[in-house]
């Protein structure tokens, strides 16, 4: 009977090791996958970001452009997302909806540290 216990503990110990599940949700870092809709879609570069910064005025509020790599139903695309802006993909319209972090002045981001929010729908 003391081999069940033991067991029992070696089972769970291994439990706690194992990985997280890969991202299932609408947000993902550069070199990730988002989900939305029947659609992964792979951020892979900033192509552009002169948002401007957080605590500061600005005359232009900038823009954020991100690089992304679509797979949809048979067919696959890069395309580049302009925040806030919805762009018609095969049968659906995708978004750029939210970027993180905020730009902070002075300095640049962290790739690693962007994340991105996507929305898709199928065209009407």
């Amino acid at each position: 009977m003391k081999a069940v216990p033991a067991f029992l503990a070696l089972t769970l110990a291994a439990c706690a090791t194992i990985e997280p599940p890969p991202n299932t949700g609408p947000t993902a870092g550069l070199g990730q996958y988002a989900f939305v809709d029947a659609l992964r879609i792979r951020p892979i570069e900033v192509v552009e970001d002169s948002r401007c910064p957080a605590q500061v005025q600005c005359v232009w509020a900038g823009r954020l452009v991100v690089r992304a790599r679509m797979n949809g139903p048979g067919w696959t695309q890069v395309r580049d997302f302009e925040l806030g802006v919805f762009q018609a993909v095969d049968r659906y319209r995708v978004t750029l909806v939210s970027a993180e972090p905020q730009k902070a002045a002075p300095g640049e981001i962290d790739r690693a540290a962007y994340r991105f929010t996507f929305a898709a729908e199928v065209a009407p």
